[in-house]
């Protein structure tokens, strides 16, 4: 009976221990982030290196690729002025500012001329921007993804994801898909990738639209009650592939996308990412490839938005440095991209993170390409980023003081939330 009493009163000592340490691990992150967030008031990222938009033709279909947000939202506002049948846009985050109403108005002259126009954006994502911008006409169909999805069913976990893609497809004949946002900060303050696909590579994007649509849409939102159909595409491109993510239906098949990739490569890996939170097996493989002497190059920003993530993220840097990982990280600006190339013929773009929110979390879309040409200029974007970045050596890194040591590791339990 005695034995039996001090083995309860030790597991609820080890419960409130545990419960405690958790809580203070949250305190901390947010104490972090809201010094951070006031350091970093009317503070501008400084100027980076871009290159001008570069198109490749793959068999039917073209891809151009973007590195400068201006450039980026000229042609999709042009894209959505030059509509005359259909336009489906989908974002994460859509700012009420002077950029983000531009594209409000492009899109609402588009319906008001007659244009079917589909609108998705993430309710969680905007809960900061004025609920009056978030009035549209009644000509536009708009489906504002809910806060919470779950409903009553708390411990659905495929009911938790964020809509985290960024798509615009116009006429069957052109689509966007990539890291960008929609607002002012992103349009000049920050490094991205999106790519502009013309041809039979466009197919897959709208069909990746109308089945989140198809499978989302609510009663009670206005219009959303019709399903959003298709016709079956008579032509497609073999080496342009759309992979996505679909937590609703337990379908995560960029992870496996990257980890094929690497464990194949034999020459190079340049992988750029806004956020490098990933698990053990993601970090394996990486190290497994370098050490057989793949040239394996890692490019994150040097301060994300998210310095929390940055803390996390770190822990991972002795063990990539050992096995010989360059890690360069990106100064003055935050670079959001999520692109990577290997052996100089496979690479991808999208809307895909490397951490456990978007490669076993959120609806994300990565187009994958096999093509020596846009692998070819992916590599000249990389380096023209890696002009602007610092090499962290092993000597510097292994120099760090307790303190930073202390916080990373203090901080590592809550990679599984990020």
């Amino acid at each position: 009976m005695g034995a039996g009493v001090d083995v309860e009163r030790w597991i609820a000592v080890l419960r409130r221990t545990l419960l405690t340490i958790l809580g203070l691990q949250l305190v901390l992150a947010v104490t972090m982030s809201l010094v951070d967030s006031y350091r970093r008031r009317g503070k501008k990222p400084k100027p980076f290196p871009t290159r001008d938009p570069e198109t490749v033709k793959i068999g039917d279909s073209a891809v151009t690729t973007y590195t400068f947000g201006r450039d980026l939202y000229e042609d999709m506002i042009a894209a959505i002025e030059g509509a005359e049948k259909q336009i489906l846009f989908e974002t994460y985050i859509w700012k009420g500012d002077a950029t983000g109403e531009r594209f409000k108005a492009a899109l609402a002259d588009a319906a008001a001329r007659g244009v079917e126009v589909y609108c998705i954006y993430d309710g969680f994502a905007n809960l900061v921007v004025s609920p009056v911008f978030k009035r549209f006409p009644s000509s536009m169909k708009v489906l504002r993804y809910p806060i919470y999805a779950a409903g009553w069913r708390f411990f659905d976990l495929r009911r938790y994801g964020r809509d985290h893609r960024k798509i615009l497809v116009v006429d069957d004949e052109i689509g966007f898909v990539g890291g960008y946002n929609i607002g002012a900060a992103y349009e000049t303050e920050w490094r991205d990738t999106h790519v502009r696909i013309t041809g039979p590579g466009v197919w897959d994007l709208k069909r990746a639209f109308a089945d989140f649509w198809n499978l989302h849409r609510r009663r009670r939102l206005r219009h959303s009650e019709r399903p959003l159909l298709l016709e079956t595409a008579s032509t497609w491109e073999p080496r342009i592939r759309v992979q996505r993510n679909v937590p609703r239906l337990w379908m995560f098949p960029i992870r496996s996308m990257y980890l094929e990739a690497i464990t194949r490569a034999s020459t190079n890996v340049w992988l750029t990412t806004a956020y490098f939170i990933p698990d053990q097996d993601f970090v394996d493989a990486m190290k497994d490839a370098a050490r057989r002497g793949v040239d394996v190059r890692l490019l994150v920003p040097l301060k994300s938005n998210h310095i929390v993530a940055d803390w996390i993220s770190r822990g991972y840097f002795s063990q990539l440095l050992e096995a010989g990982v360059k890690i360069l990280r990106f100064k003055g600006a935050m670079v959001h991209a999520k692109t990577a190339t290997v052996d100089g013929t496979w690479s991808t773009v999208g809307t895909a993170n490397i951490d456990r929110l978007s490669l076993s979390g959120n609806y994300e879309i990565n187009v994958e390409i096999i093509d020596a040409d846009l692998a070819h200029e992916l590599e000249e974007i990389f380096a023209t980023d890696e002009s602007n970045c610092v090499l962290l050596t092993r000597d510097e890194w292994e120099a760090r003081d307790l303190h930073r040591r202390f916080t990373e590791s203090f901080l590592r339990p809550l990679r599984p939330l990020l």
